[in-house]
């Protein structure tokens, strides 16, 4: 059966993430820094992924990742793959956030109904993102789109991948620096029995060193840790 591939990517560093800012729904531009990460890394490795098709959050950080990587295709904007909205945190450092106490709780919160103060729950950002990707992959197969980019942001790809990547693992295993990501290969009949993905690479796709290798495939060993 015809398989296809999805490529997860982090978009480039802002100013706010150099600083350990929240800036999920804040609308950054790319910084210098950020801008030569990622052609150092373009340089690097070649290229990434050839793709037959281009998804981004509609935020400047990523449709600016997502032209310097693959300047001859035209992203398609998906609002839903925007950022989770951190309310009253957002532009502020934990530092700076050390004594609020609202903030402490949020920290603190299982509960996945807790939002940060005029900010997203939890539940709603995993269920309108989760919606987005299955809205996709089911495009992906039913179109026969071989390969298709998604630049977006650290946090919707660590809960993307917690809740369909193989093998599995917690969500902070997943977390990715700016510029990189996860290749997912799309078995149509695997995602309709179990909507279930392979995590077969990271992206941009380079020889693992033994502790990459390591922290990618081993923590699943004991899947109550």
């Amino acid at each position: 059966m015809q398989t296809y591939q999805i490529h997860l990517i982090r978009h480039a560093l802002t100013k706010g993430t150099l600083e350990g800012r929240y800036i999920g729904h804040t609308d950054e531009e790319l910084c210098p820094e950020g801008i030569e990460e990622l052609n150092a890394l373009l340089a690097e490795y070649g290229s990434y992924p050839d793709v037959d098709a281009v998804f981004s959050s509609p935020l400047k950080r990523c449709l600016q990742t997502a032209k310097i990587i693959y300047p001859n295709k035209d992203a398609i904007v998906i609002d839903d793959l925007i950022e989770y909205n951190f309310g009253e945190f957002e532009g502020k450092t934990a530092d700076e956030l050390k004594d609020d106490e609202d903030f402490a709780e949020w920290l603190r919160a299982e509960n996945p109904e807790k939002a940060a103060p005029f900010g997203d729950k939890q539940i709603d950002f995993n269920r309108r993102i989760c919606g987005c990707f299955e809205k996709i992959v089911n495009a992906v197969i039913s179109s026969k789109t071989k390969s298709t980019a998604i630049v977006t942001h650290g946090g919707i790809i660590m809960a993307l991948m917690t809740a369909y990547a193989l093998p599995q693992a917690h969500m902070h295993e997943w977390m990715t620096p700016s510029c990189c990501g996860y290749t997912l290969r799309v078995d149509p009949s695997i995602w309709m029995r179990g909507m279930k993905l392979e995590a077969v690479s990271l992206c941009p796709s380079h020889p693992l060193t033994d502790e990459e290798e390591k922290e990618l495939w081993d923590y699943y060993d004991d899947p109550n840790e």
